[in-house]
């Protein structure tokens, strides 16, 4: 006790004997005391850590503010030491008075801040110093700001010190946040176990205490290793037991299924929102009792508001009811604050776990979808099911509850505004409900539009991806500025609706502004007239604040009803599919394989694709003992796949029985291929094992093209399998059905993408070796392998025709005669077409004694080239580049200045600004006018309108001007976009997916369109009403611009700290959609081959880390949101409460009501609108990287320009057709291996080339060359003496002609098709009628350049029945043909390109394996087509089978790159060469039906 009296004594004495706890001298002495015991500790601590020499210290950065506060701090404590020693010298009392002493301390505390700043510091000296910092910043702060209230004024030798204060302050921030990102970073390497990882991410949330959840604190984790380092997929903890997708879905399953049992056939009702209804019912109760707080706070704020004038108005000062008012704002802004970011959260949290349940739903429906249920449902169907309809419930609680509140609160704001002015709010109600009325039109309008766009841009997506899948043979024939042309036009289409859209929202945001306006003038008018209430401050700014809660329900209710027919419409959607068709468990008895000889056993079978037309399987009875290999065979569409299908379960059974004993392994005829690994595709979820997985490789004929990928087996396949050959995809296939080592296998035509050696060496090896042991039912067309099977079944409509081996269904002739019949007649044509040959003859003679030496070895597959090789370590499609952390302003600055849209950007903000200053001047028009009681209301309420009306005219320019800024923007990009796409080199192609490209070009492309321009001017606008609202609050109380500073000042820390995750979150998730989607078509696309390998839980279990991966950044991506505007809310409420109790606190008389009522009603709007600029900064700073990824793709390097002015040849080149490489070396990047390597030779003017080679010899390469697809390293290639890299690539292109390997054609109609370029006329096409009776021998070759399509339908197709096909069509020329074709069969496919050929006659034609997946018949006929039309001109082939190119002039042989022949191919067949052993090839692996069985037929 004594000493705390001598402490007391000591404080009276310098406070010149006074011991007043209220005087500002003993406050001082008090923050004295508290900094000595600070800096006591202080040197405490330190002198400790200079003791421990052995301690490991922390380095800090000295960064230039920590420089500068130490200066500050220094000079300051000089003043202080100056001072006190003058006290102490000049003065004759020093010793009797203390002030001397005080001022010294003081001068020790300052110097020793400047220590603090500079000196190494310890984790505990780091909070020890920040804590000193902030309790002194805050303190003194508080003392200087009661000496302002108290006195009115500040002594000069204080002001110096303050604002070094409050840069303390902001150094004692950065050093808690440095502390809390080291703990992150220390926390992030010191777990060892990824499990322990993540069960720690997902206790984060579960077990985070009250105040954490209530705070979103439990993200700080996560938000300051995103402010640490950029943050990757590997960072993002993973989501909650509670929100996993698996829980969710089974959640819903239950629902689901207990109201189907409950169904009846009169129950219309819509089950999955019932079922929905059903599980979160109970959880969204909470989130309806926020939503009814956070109204009922909103409401509440304009009687406040009224209350407060009412206060300011009182004659006598009553402090008990001042406070009273404040501490219920308070808690009315609480409330609203913490109520509707739970309520925000909650219902996206729920809407999260709906999306998850639904999307989970479709996809395991899909999974049990039955066959009919797949028609009625396509790929992309299924996939819209999940992408639209099922994402869409993310957001659609949060609608659902914002619907309903927004109605109350209208309703709440109608009853606040009759409580205040009674019956003079009559007449604001009508203009209320004709401006609401007004948003219904205005609405559908805008919806039409909409419509319109979209529908116009699915068009030009559409069309855009057709023409990426086929940009080589576009390139090829020189058609980019064509089909740029009419990407141009379809993006003009869609640009006209999006100008109409765009033209249209000014006027939209002229009727949201001029609404209050209106309204509030109604609403004084009818005060006015029925006197129901004074205008007075309390009554003009309460209706002001009552409008302003009203407008938000009258501008979202339409949108809100908008969104929630949407979703009823995807629930609708959702469960029409949900309640399709499945697959019945009965169809197929599948029995463990046991002491059973049968493998299959059919009986009695009955099957029908759709039981409602016809059977496509009749009477099937067979039964398939263990072991044998079965081969079904028989003419297109006879129901040789439905066999397999039926044994699959996949067709409806009708009636019989279907037994399968043991394991199933299923080989489609149409490749399915997973992304990924050729290992991932091959060992499919099963456990690696080495030698089996070898085994499978090398009897798949797969080991030299995995050899010849830079990363082998490794090597990432695209998608749909997009950087494989057709013959590769189909042998990956088989490997993976070896690999699963199964006890059946289904094989549906396997060899049909693979050449006739690959064809033989797959039989062999694989089916009749590998698979030895197992039972095999091989569907196939070639006839050579029949004889090696033990039983043959013949299907022929639907029924099995014949049963048996190949001799007895041989000798009983009928429908297996003709199939034989047919393949021998193809192989035939060999022989006739080269009877007046010499060196053929001799080359037979040579085939026939090597038949017998030739093995099937595997390591002599030849399947077609791999198109390309990337240096070691880079794959071929490699991931997508995009930028890492804060870009800055670049990108925006770009998005200007490509746009050129400076002009429309200043003049939109100068409009703005102008806007702002029209709004603050009408209200403080009515703050100003009110104090005048001789001015009449009608001159008040005139010039009130008259203000907020022409503030209105300026809100309409300013977004004209951005609507004109963003149209500007989207015809640069787009047209830049579309210039670099279609000038891009085809590696660039080859190289990336065509999905990224149309990304670019679809969802970045929107935001280009839509939201970038508008997201600019509405930050523009929320930052000038920011500093409008805080400089209107510090007019009337100017020390609340202290706070107001810095809570901006945190403010603007708080947000980058937050977008440096946030940025992150929104480029992560950029990539975790895409696969679920993709996952998602994958799975529809081979759901046969997933039920067939019981692969169905490992795919479902893959989707649901697929679906909890992309919810997590969903529910993350939402607290950070929540997480930020909570602190904003919570800062800026700290000005409103400053402004609030100043305005308490001002003597009476000082201020009027109407300046106390305007000051507030800005203030509450101050949280408002600083949330509306940190949300559209935030969305801008995503929306920007959009801006980003298009420029990327902008500055593509370009391929050599289609036309050289000074260098174009004559229009008569090539007249010759004469092609000679010299030492000719190509490679497909810099720094990678050649590909071809030196190649000379010359190819003489109308002779026919045939290139031959294996896999990776450099065939297509050399055709790339020619077309200059890729650009040679070295050498030349001279056509008629020309160098071709001197010309143009469309001079080049235009004159020569090619047939590809796979046919494309395009949507459209036949005629588009035969003539992309429209060069001929629709009269000129039509006259096919004049050459219907030309015949092959009589045909007119003048006639012909004219009108080449009735001779392709004449002399060309009349054996494939296009002829009469064509013919047969209601719109003949003008018949459609859909995407890629694929209503026309592949041969007529062939024979359209055909037609393209022959409509350009030139000199040069090049076939790059065109004939390889067609018939040998059509074969023949092609052949005989070109050798007539073409014989005066110069024909390279590239082909597989041996027919093609054994009648060329000249082969040219490849290896490796090298050219090892190039003869005569006569003289060829006559010594050892490659070629010969290529020939003996082919005709060992038809040696036994072409030698023997053909013979014995015969």
């Amino acid at each position: 006790m004594a000493s705390l009296r001598n402490l007391l004594g000591g404080f009276s004495l310098i406070c010149e004997g006074k011991l007043d706890f209220g005087s500002f001298c003993i406050q001082r002495s008090i923050i004295d005391v508290i900094n000595l015991l600070f800096l006591f500790v202080f040197y405490l601590l330190l002198l400790v850590s200079c003791v421990k020499k052995h301690q490991r210290r922390v380095v800090d950065r000295r960064s230039w503010i920590s420089l500068l506060v130490s200066i500050c701090c220094a000079l300051i404590s000089i003043l202080y030491i100056g001072v006190g020693l003058w006290n102490l010298i000049a003065k004759n009392d020093g010793f009797n008075n203390l002030s001397w002493l005080v001022e010294l301390v003081r001068g020790l505390i300052w110097i020793s801040l400047a220590v603090s700043v500079l000196v190494k510091k310890s984790q505990w000296m780091k909070i020890l110093i920040s804590a000193w910092w902030v309790s002194f910043s805050l303190l003194d702060s508080a003392l200087h700001i009661e000496i302002l209230f108290r006195a009115h004024s500040i002594e000069i030798f204080d002001i110096f010190p303050w604002p070094v204060n409050i840069l303390l302050l902001f150094c004692a921030f950065r050093n808690f946040n440095h502390l809390a990102r080291k703990r992150a970073e220390d926390e992030s390497l010191s777990e060892p176990l990824l499990e322990e990882k993540e069960e720690k991410n997902q206790r984060e949330l579960c077990q985070a205490s009250c105040l954490s959840q209530l705070s979103f604190s439990w993200i700080n984790p996560l938000l300051s290793l995103g402010y640490l380092r950029p943050l990757a997929l590997e960072d993002i903890p993973s989501i909650s037991a509670e929100d996993e997708s698996n829980l969710a879905y089974q959640k819903f399953a239950n629902a689901w299924e207990s109201l189907v049992r409950e169904e009846s056939s009169s129950d219309r009702r819509n089950l999955v929102l019932w079922a929905i209804t059903k599980v979160y019912f109970k959880e969204n109760i909470f989130i309806a009792v926020c939503a009814v707080l956070r109204t009922i706070s909103v409401v509440s704020l304009p009687l406040l508001l009224y209350a407060f004038v009412n206060y300011s108005n009182q004659e006598e000062e009553n402090l008990h009811e001042g406070f009273v008012l404040l501490g219920c704002l308070i808690l009315s802004k609480v409330v609203e604050s913490f109520s509707q970011r739970h309520w925000y959260f909650a219902s996206r949290r729920s809407g999260m776990r709906m999306r998850s349940a639904l999307m989970v739903a479709v996809y395991q429906k899909q999974l049990k979808l039955s066959s009919l249920g797949r028609i009625r449902h396509s790929t992309g169907e299924i996939v819209n099911y999940i992408a639209v309809d099922a994402y869409r419930m993310g957001e659609f609680p949060w609608w659902f509850h914002s619907t309903w509140s927004l109605v109350l609160q209208l309703f709440m704001s109608i009853a606040v505004l009759f409580s205040v002015v009674g019956f003079g709010a009559i007449p604001g109600l009508v203009p209320l409900l004709i401006c609401g009325f007004l948003n219904v039109p205005f609405a559908k309008i805008l919806q039409k539009f909409q419509s319109e766009f979209m529908i116009a841009q699915d068009e030009r997506l559409r069309t855009t991806s057709e023409i990426l899948n086929s940009m080589k043979i576009i390139k090829l024939q020189s058609w980019e500025e064509k089909f740029k042309s009419f990407i141009e036009s379809q993006r003009g289409n869609e640009f006209k609706w999006l100008a109409k859209q765009q033209s249209l929202r000014p006027f939209g945001t002229v009727l949201y502004w001029m609404s209050p306006t209106i309204v509030s003038s109604a609403v004084f008018l009818g005060c006015a007239l029925f006197g129901s209430a004074p205008l007075n401050a309390g009554t003009i700014f309460t209706v002001l604040a009552t409008l302003r809660s009203m407008a938000e329900p009258v501008r979202m209710l339409p949108e809100a009803l908008s969104i929630l027919i949407q979703a009823k419409v995807s629930f609708d959607r959702i469960n029409n599919f949900l309640l399709d068709n499945e697959l019945k468990n009965d169809e197929v008895r599948k029995i463990p394989l046991q002491n059973s000889d049968t493998s299959v056993k059919v009986q009695a079978g009955n099957f029908s694709w759709d039981p409602e037309i016809s059977l496509t399987l009749r009477d099937v009875d067979m039964e398939i003992k263990r072991g044998q290999k079965i081969a079904v065979c028989g003419p297109v569409g006879a129901g040789k796949s439905s066999i397999l299908c039926a044994m699959l379960g996949e067709i409806p059974k009708l009636s019989g029985t279907v037994h399968m004993f043991g394991s199933i392994a299923y080989v489609s005829q149409t490749s399915w291929i997973q992304s990924g690994t050729i290992r991932d595709n091959i060992i499919y979820g099963k456990p690696m094992d080495a030698h089996k997985y070898e085994k499978a490789i090398k009897v798949c004929a797969l080991d030299k093209d995995i050899n010849s990928f830079d990363h082998g087996d490794l090597t990432e396949i695209g998608q749909r399998g997009i950087n494989m050959s057709g013959g590769q995809k189909q042998r990956i296939q088989l490997a993976r059905a070896v690999y699963n080592d199964a006890d059946i296998y289904l094989l549906d035509d396997p060899f049909s993408a693979v050449d006739a050696h690959t064809a033989a060496v797959l039989f062999n090896d694989c089916v009749m070796t590998a698979l030895e042991k197992k039972t095999v039912i091989l569907v196939t067309h070639q006839v050579e392998f029949l004889s090696e099977v033990d039983r043959i079944l013949v299907i022929e409509d639907g029924k099995i025709a014949q049963s048996g081996s190949y001799e007895e269904l041989l000798m009983a002739g009928t429908a297996f005669e003709q199939l034989v019949n047919a393949h021998r007649d193809a192989i035939t044509v060999f022989g006739s077409s080269n009877s007046e040959s010499r060196g053929e003859s001799r080359g037979l003679a040579l085939v026939g004694p090597e038949i017998s030496n030739v093995s099937y070895s595997t390591k002599q597959n030849s399947e077609g080239e791999i198109s390309l090789k990337g240096p070691p370590g880079v794959q071929l499609t490699q991931d997508e580049e995009k930028e890492i952390g804060h870009v800055g302003w670049k990108p925006f600055l770009d998005y200007v200045s490509v746009s050129n849209g400076s002009t429309d950007l200043s003049l939109g903000v100068l409009t703005q600004f102008t806007f702002v200053i029209l709004q603050a001047a009408s209200t403080y028009w009515l703050a100003f006018a009110i104090q005048f009681p001789n001015l009449t209301s009608s001159i008040l309420i005139g010039v009130y309108t008259g203000i907020a009306t022409l503030s209105a005219v300026f809100v309409f320019f300013r977004d004209h001007f951005v609507a004109h800024l963003g149209l500007k923007a989207s015809k640069a990009f787009f047209s830049g976009l579309t210039d670099a796409i279609f000038k891009a080199p085809m590696l660039f192609f080859d190289c990336t997916p065509v999905g990224r490209i149309l990304t670019r070009a679809s969802s970045d492309m929107s935001i280009l369109d839509f939201n970038i321009p508008f997201a600019t001017i509405f930050l523009v606008a929320g930052a000038t009403e920011v500093i409008a609202t805080i400089g209107i609050m510090a007019f009337i109380t100017w020390q609340v611009l202290i706070v107001a500073i810095l809570a901006m000042i945190a403010v603007n820390y708080i947000q980058g700290y937050y977008m440096s995750s946030a940025r992150e979150l929104i480029r992560i998730n950029g990539t975790t959609k895409a696969p679920v989607m993709n996952y998602a078509a994958e799975t529809s696309l081979g759901v046969v081959t997933i039920r067939a390998f019981n692969m169905v839980d490992r795919f479902f279990k893959n989707y649901l880390k697929l679906v909890d991966t992309d919810a997590t950044l969903f529910f993350l991506s939402n607290a950070a949101t929540e997480w930020l505007v909570l602190r904003i809310e919570t800062l800026q409420n700290l000005t409103l409460f400053t402004t609030a109790f100043f305005l308490l606190l001002l003597p009476k008389n000082q201020v009027t009501p109407g300046i106390v009522g305007l000051s507030l009603s800005y203030a509450l709007s101050l949280t408002g609108a600083q949330i509306f600029t940190s949300r559209w900064y935030c969305n801008l700073s995503n929306y920007i990287i959009s801006v980003e990824r298009i420029k990327q793709f902008m500055h593509i390097s370009a391929e050599p320009p289609a036309i050289i002015e000074d260098n174009r040849p004559p229009s008569s080149w090539p007249s010759k057709g004469r092609i000679e490489l010299q030492e000719l070396k190509i490679r497909y990047r810099l720094n990678a291996p050649l590909v071809l390597k030196g190649i000379c030779c010359t190819f003489q003017e109308g002779t026919r080339v045939g290139v031959v080679g294996r896999t990776g010899s450099g065939k297509s390469t050399l055709i790339s060359a020619l077309f200059r697809l890729v650009e040679p390293a070295s050498g030349k290639i001279l056509i008629d003496g020309l160098d071709i890299c001197s010309m143009g690539l469309k001079d080049l292109r235009m004159k020569l002609s090619i047939i590809p390997q796979e046919p494309t054609l395009f949507r459209g109609s036949i005629r588009t098709n035969l003539d992309p370029l429209g060069l001929y006329s629709d009269d000129e096409i039509w006259k096919v009628n004049q050459l219907m009776t030309v015949t092959s021998k009589g045909f007119n070759n003048e006639l012909f350049e004219s009108f080449y399509l009735p001779y392709i339908l004449v002399q060309g197709l009349e054996k494939c029945q296009l002829k009469t096909t064509i013919i047969g069509l209601p719109n003949k020329l003008d018949s459609s043909v859909s995407d890629e074709g694929e209503n026309w069969s592949v041969g007529q496919r062939q024979l359209f390109c055909l037609g393209r050929v022959l409509l350009n006659r030139n000199r040069i034609l090049v076939l790059d394996e065109a004939t390889a997946s067609i018939d040998s018949a059509t074969d023949a006929i092609l052949q005989r087509i070109i050798r007539q039309e073409f014989s005066n001109c110069t024909v390279i082939t590239v082909a597989h089978r041996v027919p093609t190119v054994i009648d060329s002039d000249m082969v040219m042989v490849l290896s490796g790159g090298n050219l090892v022949e190039y003869d005569e191919p006569s003289n060829l067949m006559e010594r050892n060469s490659s070629f010969s052993k290529l020939v003996a090839e082919y005709w060992s692996s038809c040696r036994r039906s072409r030698y023997q069985n053909f013979s014995s037929y015969q």
